[in-house]
């Protein structure tokens, strides 16, 4: 079976100051275009009526035709065309029930970006020219494009931290399913260790925040002492950011690593299905919740499955992992996050998270056996999940 695969390849790039300053240009144009549009059609669903993405790309031509707003023309076209469908998508996820309502864009704390189509951009000897500047993009090429193929979209950013990426979105004909192997893993996230997996391999949880919390906080007490609006507040809000952009990539790598090792040894991999939104409500464990990034590891690994023809199944998050024994199936009243070994009146002593991956292992094959789907809470004939069953108490 053969997979179509749109993989986006993300660089580095170091613009010229006319770059940098078209760029910036485009992205203050696109926020604006974005924020007028969604003005409009708040304004229209006020009264009860809807407007959709062809108005508002008609409201943008009379926009241009303004003085006030004259200096849209100034940048691509396409950036702002593509703008208008990014909110046409929000709005369609919002009346989808999958999304909230779309919010309006801020020049300090949202996304910098500009997309550009093909018809604004051209990719040619390894040179990408976007529209209205005169000189090639000078990209660092980390790695290279799929031999072959051109990008079908480009979509170039700025992060908090000041640094340029373009982000080049291309079909990748290397990406294929893997050969079957038939193995299964189940595996609980945890704190003390990031990943416990139910062969009994415990991956140390790197910790990066921690590492580098000394040094943010310092940075972080300076920029509180700089007054607002001030060039010395600009730089130390920017040391700052350097500090979590680089705890983010450590972390990223780590979990682009560990998921692809994970994909490529395992036909099933089974994970609990946690609700990470409700458990960073935990003043206590919120900082260190956060920092493992559980959201985003299974973001990574889902889309890998997908990628390479792999299972992941998500079990329902009231499964007792942690409290029913793997090997007799009883179920303990109470399992207190400070217990880490404990034994069964059945004389197993346990390991408490290598327990929980074996447990989420056999319930997670239950559930293809049941025929119960992947994603969790799916309704079986009695009424429950068929891994939110209670197991039946057995004397040991």
């Amino acid at each position: 079976m053969s997979t179509h695969v749109k993989r986006a390849y993300r660089y580095c790039f170091y613009p010229t100051d006319a770059q940098a300053a078209e760029l910036s240009r485009t992205f203050g144009c696109v926020r604006k275009v974005y924020n007028m549009a969604l003005a409009a059609r708040t304004e229209a669903w006020t009264r009860q009526e809807r407007v959709n993405y062809h108005q508002t790309s008609a409201m943008l031509t009379a926009w241009k035709k303004t003085e006030e707003l004259a200096y849209l023309n100034e940048v691509s076209s396409v950036p702002l065309q593509q703008a208008l469908r990014h909110l046409q998508t929000a709005f369609a996820s919002f009346f989808g029930k999958r999304a909230k309502y779309p919010r309006f864009k801020s020049r300090k704390k949202s996304r910098r970006s500009a997309e550009y189509t093909t018809s604004a951009f051209r990719f040619r000897d390894g040179e990408l020219r976007l529209a209205k500047m005169s000189e090639p993009l000078r990209i660092v090429w980390s790695r290279p494009l799929p031999e072959g193929v051109s990008p079908s979209t480009v979509t170039v950013s700025q992060d908090a931290a000041g640094r340029w990426f373009v982000s080049l979105l291309c079909d990748d004909p290397g990406v294929k399913p893997l050969p079957g192997n038939g193995n299964a893993v189940g595996i609980d996230a945890g704190l003390e260790h990031l990943l416990t997996l139910s062969t009994g391999e415990k991956i140390v949880n790197p910790r990066y925040e921690r590492r580098d919390r000394a040094a943010l906080a310092k940075q972080q007490r300076r920029l509180a002492k700089k007054e607002k609006g001030s060039a010395n507040r600009a730089r130390a809000r920017l040391k700052v950011a350097k500090i979590h952009a680089r705890i983010a990539d450590r972390r990223r790598d780590t979990l682009h690593k560990i998921t692809t090792r994970l994909v490529r040894e395992n036909q099933t991999i089974v994970i609990e299905d946690l609700t990470v939104r409700n458990m960073v409500k935990n003043r206590k464990l919120a900082r260190a919740i956060s920092d493992a990034a559980w959201s985003e590891f299974r973001s990574m690994l889902e889309y890998k499955a997908v990628w390479y023809g792999r299972e992941v199944i998500a079990v329902d998050r009231w499964f007792p992992s942690s409290k029913l024994c793997s090997a007799c199936g009883t179920l303990q009243d109470r399992m207190p996050l400070n217990v880490r070994t404990w034994t069964c009146d059945c004389g197993t002593t346990h390991d408490r998270d290598v327990n929980a991956a074996n447990n989420l292992l056999a319930a997670g094959l239950a559930v293809t056996v049941c025929g119960a789907g992947v994603r969790p809470q799916r309704s079986t004939p009695d009424g429950q999940s068929a891994t939110k069953q209670k197991p039946s108490r057995r004397e040991p």
